[in-house]
């Protein structure tokens, strides 16, 4: 039994094609994860790197707590079952089941009891002595199975191993492979492309698209809180419907209006967390709703379509239509009008009919028209505060008097009203603001807080101590906050991390009469010596070349540390101090590099040296998007 890490793994092949890119996931042990995705995605390429069967460029790979990088797919105690089975067909099944463990050189006593085991496990007891040519397809596949399960591996990997069978066979495959990792309570990794595999049989499901994660979650989060259009569409059979609309809120309404003119009323409670500026009647976003949720009926109100055809699978129908109540000029490409309904106990829908699709307004989605991600996160990414330049410099918002924090002036220089973008992660218990708790709601393990302002909500996350209907005491962290003139930002938020370019290098020396290399991360004249794991992980991605390149060091701002001027450090000259008003930041150059540290309030110094450990320290290549280590 293991658990598994992946850590910002990458596969960049010669011709520079990247086939995965920073994939990061903790797998616990006994979990049944699902890679699904369209073909090309990277996640059969995922699948073969955790076997071993294809080298990590980039990254690191754990097997409980031994990293695996460099280890034998022999030695790492997992078993694979491929697509095409791979039996020998010149071996029994029997034989077949025995070989891997009789190259082991186990006992031939024990291999026989494991594979009784194994074949009575799958039902196949009768079939020990047959050829794979004789038996079925599911039959072979689980003599495939069995040759894994007798191995006993701490983790079993599945590559599409139901896509050479039939649909009903699948669907029972389904069901024993998932009753087996039951029985064997220990970790399934199964790649798929067909969704209803990954839904019905994953507790978590990792969402490809091109080489890139869309999204890892449970079933359910996937189906009704998907990230983004991709993944929405993906997930769900038919695939949920997309439209083009623009939203106005009325009051405790929001009118959604569709291009052929046509509107839905949803209550503004359902989409709240969508930002402001979406709702003004003239930004496009993309609305989403599954066929399963929307109502039929041939009088009524709703989105008007004509019905293009029906298919009538028994206990449930499917329509299909166009918006509208004529077809005119109809094509397979014409996507932004097409609809489709999912309805049970419905024969009364024909061919030419004129209907009405009324959306459950508690089942619709909204993604952004450009980027295509959701609009209604669990928790949103941020939160815009009107805000106003007091006389006496102060500044005015959330029905409350604040000082102006120093860095603020500058960049608000002439200006009556700006914009504060606070995410709800830079709300924190004080005294600068209060708001009713109107409702508070559990997202995974944290508590968002609904904070009443207005007719709007301010999203927080909030501790324990905190109720619905509390007088909620709150500041912001400014460091975390954009802020904006007329829809431009003039002060960006700060990241936790400082940035840094430099070179990587070596030296041998001997010790105890060996060759010993050491790896130092080079910034100007600070040299950082690096664990030997590192410096071989950098040469062996960039070969000798790592020598004359230049790389992107990145660390906490919180680990750096003043250092004795005698010391080994980076010599830095302080331009100018930054007042926050919560805290303030030494703006510091450094080998012409400019970045900010955050120091006490007393901090008066105009040199300054600093040194961290290169245990902090990430890696990252300037030649190519990749984090190395």
């Amino acid at each position: 039994m293991a658990n598994l890490k992946l850590s910002h793994i990458y596969k960049v092949y010669d011709n520079g094609h990247k086939a995965v890119n920073d994939f990061c996931i903790d797998i616990a042990d006994r979990e049944f994860i699902v890679f699904v995705g369209p073909s090309g995605c990277g996640k059969s390429t995922t699948l073969r790197m955790i076997a071993g069967l294809e080298t990590i460029t980039a990254g690191d790979m754990f097997i409980g707590d031994t990293l695996v990088n460099d280890m034998e797919p022999k030695d790492r105690d997992i078993a694979m079952v491929f697509q095409s089975y791979a039996l020998y067909p010149h071996m029994t099944v029997y034989e077949n089941m025995a070989f891997g463990l009789r190259n082991r050189k186990m006992p031939e006593d024990e291999i026989k009891e494991r594979v009784l085991k194994a074949a009575k496990m799958l039902d196949i007891e009768d079939y020990l002595e047959r050829k794979p040519k004789e038996m079925s397809g599911g039959q072979r596949q689980r003599v495939a199975l069995g040759r894994a399960l007798v191995r006993d591996p701490k983790v079993f990997l599945l590559d599409e191993p139901l896509s050479n069978l039939d649909a009903k066979l699948r669907a029972a495959m389904r069901t024993e492979i998932t009753a087996l990792h039951k029985s064997l309570k220990t970790t399934f990794i199964y790649v798929t492309h067909d969704q209803v595999e990954a839904m019905t049989m994953g507790t978590r499901i990792v969402v490809m698209k091109l080489g890139y994660v869309q999204q890892i979650d449970t079933p359910m989060n996937l189906y009704n809180e998907p990230y983004n259009k991709f993944v929405a569409g993906f997930i769900g059979t038919p695939q949920m419907n997309f439209f083009d609309v623009k939203l106005k809120r009325d009051g405790d309404d929001v009118h959604v209006t569709f291009t052929n003119g046509d509107s839905v009323t949803i209550p503004y409670e359902k989409v709240s967390k969508i930002h402001s500026r979406y709702l003004d009647g003239k930004t496009t976003a993309i609305f989403g709703i599954r066929p399963e949720h929307i109502l039929l009926d041939k009088e009524g109100e709703g989105l008007k379509f004509i019905v293009t055809n029906v298919e009538r699978l028994g206990n449930e129908t499917i329509v299909h239509g166009k918006l509208g109540d004529h077809l005119g000029e109809f094509t397979m490409k014409d996507e932004g009008n097409n609809i489709i309904v999912k309805v049970v106990d419905r024969d009364d829908i024909e061919v030419g009919d004129v209907v009405y699709a009324s959306p459950n307004p508690n089942k619709v989605h909204f993604f952004d028209a450009e980027t295509e991600v959701t609009l209604m996160s669990r928790i949103p990414p941020y939160n815009t505060v009107e805000a106003r330049v007091a006389p006496n410099g102060e500044m005015q918002l959330l029905n409350s008097l604040v000082p102006m924090p120093p860095v603020f002036t500058a960049p608000l220089k002439g200006v009556d009203c700006f914009e504060l973008n606070v995410p709800p992660q830079a709300i924190v218990p004080g005294n600068d603001f209060h708001l009713k708790v109107a409702r508070i709601e559990k997202v995974d393990d944290k508590r968002l807080a609904y904070l009443a302002n207005g007719d709007v909500y301010l999203f927080a996350l909030v501790g324990e101590d905190v109720k619905e209907g509390d007088d909620y005491g709150f500041s912001f962290l400014n460091e975390k906050v954009n802020v904006s003139v007329n829809g431009e930002v003039v002060l960006k938020a700060l990241d936790d991390e400082i940035s840094l370019i430099g070179r990587f290098s070596k030296t041998e020396i001997k010790e105890n009469g060996e060759r010993v290399l050491h790896f130092f991360y080079d910034i100007g004249d600070y040299l950082v010596e690096t664990a030997p794991e590192h410096g071989y992980k950098i040469n062996a991605i960039d070969g000798d070349a790592c020598y004359k390149k230049e790389y992107r060091y990145t660390v906490n701002r919180d680990l750096v540390q003043f250092v004795d001027p005698t010391s080994n450090g980076l010599d830095g000259k302080v331009l100018e101090l930054l007042d926050y008003g919560n805290v303030r930041f030494a703006k510091t150059e450094a080998f012409g590099q400019q970045f900010l540290l955050k120091v006490s309030p007393d901090f008066k110094e105009s040199n300054v040296k600093i040194a961290f450990d290169s245990k902090d320290v990430s890696v990252y290549s300037t030649t190519i998007d990749m984090k190395i280590c």
